[in-house]
């Protein structure tokens, strides 16, 4: 009896860890998180949500390539189980990747990441109550010429340049991160890039500032002395719903 006929047709393909890490990302919702905020057209295969989680999986695949390669990474990989049915290699194409990181820039992805990694934060019992407030400097090699005068007002950028090296290269222009952390497992809950010379005493109290609209909880801040100098009086590092007192900064 021949019964090639009524075999449906079989193929592999590989998924490796992969799978591991679309599960993470579905559980805490990262892809309706994004979609909520940068929107969807109707008629798009790929939503931003998907775009930003095919991004992670690239990321986290341990290759590196340039971006009108991307849709080859997902290649003989089963990317309908991993984005979803009827997605295919093709749809994840450079111009699409890049509307999205357009869209992400324009939304400010600081305030992005903080939606997100407090939702993570909150499903996985990460807590939230003690929070560290820091900034650090990264050096690059180049000459990173600045921006010609009008080009910075039509896409805003930090600033490459000299600045307070805490590399010990002051020789070489760097860029500045701030971050704020947990105390419970070093999660990070704010990230923001900076000018390379830009002060922590300038700007710390305004982070904190930012990250107190979004928070889910009251948060005591822990940082280094950046926080508070003789122009900053308690009164003045009050921010609405929180409190910060002398007590308080003495322990910073």
């Amino acid at each position: 009896m021949d019964t090639s006929q009524s075999i449906p047709p079989l193929a592999s393909y590989d998924i490796d860890h992969l799978g591991i890490v679309a599960g993470i990302i579905d559980e805490i919702g990262i892809v309706e998180e994004i979609d909520a905020l940068l929107g969807n057209h109707k008629q798009e295969v790929l939503s931003s949500g998907l775009s930003v989680k095919a991004m992670i999986l690239n990321g986290l695949g341990f290759v590196s390539a340039p971006l009108y390669l991307f849709q080859e990474f997902f290649v003989g990989k089963a990317s309908e189980l991993l984005l979803g049915e009827g997605i295919q290699p093709e749809h994840l194409n450079d111009d699409k990747l890049g509307k999205v990181l357009d869209k992400l820039y324009a939304a400010d992805l600081s305030q992005v990441f903080v939606r997100i990694a407090l939702k993570a934060a909150h499903r996985f019992g990460v807590n939230r109550q003690v929070v560290h407030l820091d900034a650090t400097s990264f050096h690059v090699h180049g000459q990173y010429v600045a921006p010609v005068a009008g080009e910075l007002e039509a896409m805003p950028s930090i600033a490459i340049t000299h600045g307070y090296s805490r590399e010990q290269r002051p020789d070489l222009k760097q860029f500045m991160v701030d971050m704020i952390s947990t105390s419970d497992a070093d999660v990070p809950l704010y990230v923001r890039v900076a000018d390379g010379n830009e002060a922590d005493r300038a700007v710390f109290a305004t982070l904190i500032a930012e990250y107190q609209q979004q928070r889910d909880v009251e948060t005591l801040f822990v940082a280094d002395s950046a926080l508070y100098s003789a122009k900053k009086s308690a009164e003045e590092l009050k921010f609405e719903g929180y409190e910060v007192k002398d007590e308080d900064l003495a322990r910073v």
